[in-house]
């Protein structure tokens, strides 16, 4: 099996590693914060090390998913980052959901260092990355994506690539263009159906097999009427992701009214004390 590293033991990459880990592969992973990397070694095995540029020693694959832009940067281009270890022909896979221009800027040093690279932003929140149920959206080019994929498999349900570097990236985008006002929407009809003296949950039940559904809907609407807002993807974060897709349409000419206007929405939502609340906290500024 494949030796390979991971770079970054967040909420996505700490069970993520692990499955690769569970797959068979040979994992080494490293994590700004020593003791979540000595607690994934613990649940795990595989090893860790103590810089970017240590762990990715010999590995055919290397994965990184970080907060953003610049901590990718940081990781992977600083003194003791990645491209300073990866040995040459080995692959570069990119999880953290961040700008394309970033991926092109990794994917043109990557290419300079004869190094794959791939930008491969996920979707599917926490309990995707527990449950191996990510989807994956990829850029990059075939062969490569080919020599990753099996890899990615490990921890996803579906993956496609979209095309060239960078595609991921504006592929998530538009992913997290559709949950923002898919969420607004759901919160709205909660909302109205509450005034309304309406039994919500039994609404739910049956708008839920029509046009209406959704993940959110399915997923979000018990938690979302007890007011219970810990269970996935944070506010702070959807506003960093929603920044990353209105900067790129002001940059390709697309106009994005409700992506703006739900982002001011969530605005709203950390001004009220929500940052760390999950997306669907969007609810509580309609109380």
């Amino acid at each position: 099996m494949k030796k390979v590293s991971f770079i970054g033991l967040g909420v996505m990459g700490f069970p993520m590693a692990g499955h690769l880990q569970k797959a068979g592969y040979e994992v080494t992973v490293y994590n700004r914060t020593t003791k979540k990397a000595q607690h994934w070694v613990e649940q795990y095995g595989g090893a860790m090390a103590s810089t970017p540029a240590k762990a990715v020693k010999d590995s055919d694959i290397v994965f990184v998913c970080v907060g953003n832009d610049d901590d990718l940067r940081q990781v992977v281009l600083g003194q003791q980052g990645v491209f300073s270890g990866m040995k040459t022909q080995a692959i570069l896979v990119d999880h953290t959901t961040a700008s394309a221009t970033v991926a092109r800027e990794l994917a043109e040093q990557a290419t300079k260092l004869n190094l794959g690279f791939l930008d491969a932003p996920v979707s599917g929140g926490e309990a995707g990355a527990v449950n191996g149920q990510l989807s994956i959206m990829v850029g990059g080019e075939q062969n490569t994506y080919a020599a990753a994929e099996s890899a990615m498999q490990c921890y996803a349900k579906f993956s496609k690539l979209l095309g060239p570097v960078g595609s991921g990236q504006l592929a998530k985008m538009m992913n997290q263009i559709c949950i923002a006002g898919v969420i607004q929407g759901l919160a709205e009809a909660l909302h109205f159906g509450q005034n309304a003296g309406l039994d919500c949950e039994q609404v739910v039940e049956v708008i839920s097999q029509g046009a209406a559904g959704s993940w959110q809907m399915d997923n979000r609407h018990k938690s979302m009427l007890k007011g219970e807002y810990d269970f996935g993807f944070a506010v702070d974060w959807m506003r960093k992701d929603l920044d990353i897709a209105l900067t790129e349409a002001k940059n390709n000419g697309s106009t994005l009214p409700l992506t703006a206007l739900v982002d001011q929405f969530y605005a709203d939502v950390q001004k009220n004390g929500g940052k760390r609340w999950d997306t669907s906290s969007l609810l509580t500024r309609l109380s």
